[in-house]
């Protein structure tokens, strides 16, 4: 059996998790207070601390790390990479530390399994890293040539839950063509084949979600910000923060928003539904990529959870095909998994050249 430990690095957290090939012995959230985090001065400055808040949990728990065949991490902002698995080495180590694309949480993880992989004397994996970009050339292109679609995405989520129904449909997930939403804080869909996530809808080019605006009229964001009433960084806080259900009805709890439609609040009904329309949109946005031809369309992530949103969702989309939803992050089981087809030989890992 393969003992595995995954690291997950939030911004006031680090999730870990320890499994036996596919049982789960623990899962534990640590948080880190203010206090804790203010005495460094970056980011990556961090990872010290909270190996060792890593390695004391484990030690509570009276697990011995030696016993460890590997230890895989939360993928950070690298360069673009493709799906799957890269095993830590210098060159990543330097980028995650010093030359990120964006300064964020996510770079500790490939960083802190690294550093405890070395203790033990194995390998350290990173696995389907936000940064992961398989966009077919055509997708890239945008109206204004200083302007090309980018790739970020929550491909963990999204692609452990393809090869999961592929795995239930008793085929390969490289078989197969599946349309798959991300609905959390922020929601990102994306349409697989051939093995690949051949293009996406990014957060800020589909749905609303519960703190991002998603997709607006262009001309009217422009009037925005010239209108001389905002900066950027207000503009951005709209977009990614302050937006979505936050901005229409000052939350963004999607089950306060379903007691306030149990009350008879009209608006806080037409928005829901106006953000399930939306996703749906995408969904079927997104199918035209593989010209209809779907194996099935997954709905995964937290709000994946609300039968009223994935109900308005289901209806306007399963002529596409199947609906499946697996509801929640499943971001811990996604980071065993994929390690646990490396180390049993199913899947091939990548090395990372910058």
């Amino acid at each position: 059996m393969y003992k595995i430990l995954a690291i997950n690095p939030g911004s006031t957290s680090t999730k870990i998790s320890l499994y036996d090939d596919e049982r789960k012995v623990f899962v534990e959230t640590l948080i880190h207070n203010d206090k804790e985090l203010g005495q460094y001065k970056s980011i990556p400055d961090q990872y010290k601390f909270r190996e060792e808040k890593v390695l004391d949990c484990l030690g509570k728990n009276n697990f011995d790390i030696m016993e460890l065949a590997t230890v895989v991490g939360r993928g950070g902002l690298l360069p673009p990479v493709q799906s799957g698995a890269y095993k830590v080495n210098d060159v990543m180590l330097d980028v995650l530390k010093h030359r990120p694309r964006v300064e964020h949480a996510s770079n500790l993880g490939g960083i802190i399994a690294y550093e405890i992989a070395k203790i033990v004397g194995v390998d350290a994996y990173i696995y389907d890293s936000v940064a992961v970009d398989e966009m077919e050339p055509v997708a890239k292109v945008t109206g204004i040539p200083e302007i090309e679609r980018v790739s970020f995405l929550h491909a963990l989520n999204m692609r452990s839950c393809a090869i999961k129904v592929a795995n239930d449909m008793n085929k390969r997930y490289e078989d197969c063509k599946f349309v798959v939403a991300h609905l959390g804080g922020g929601i990102t869909l994306s349409v697989h084949s051939g093995g690949k996530m051949v293009d996406l809808l990014s957060d800020d080019e589909g749905p609303f979600s519960p703190e991002r605006s998603g997709r607006v009229p262009g001309r009217k964001l422009a009037d925005l910000c010239f209108s001389g009433q905002y900066n950027k960084n207000d503009i951005t806080k709209k977009m990614r923060g302050n937006g979505g259900l936050m901005a229409h009805l000052n939350t963004v709890d999607s089950r306060k928003v379903q007691k306030m439609i149990e009350r008879g609040d009209q608006n806080a009904k037409l928005i829901f539904e106006a953000m399930a329309y939306q996703i749906a949109k995408g969904i079927g946005e997104l199918a035209t990529v593989v010209k209809g031809d779907v194996d099935g369309v997954i709905l995964t992530g937290g709000l994946a959870y609300s039968k009223i949103l994935t109900e308005w969702i289901k209806e306007r989309v399963e002529f596409i095909g199947e609906v499946i939803i697996i509801p929640g992050e499943n971001e811990m089981e996604a980071l065993t998994f994929g390690a646990l087809r490396v180390l049993r030989g199913e899947e091939k890992y990548h090395e990372f050249i910058e």
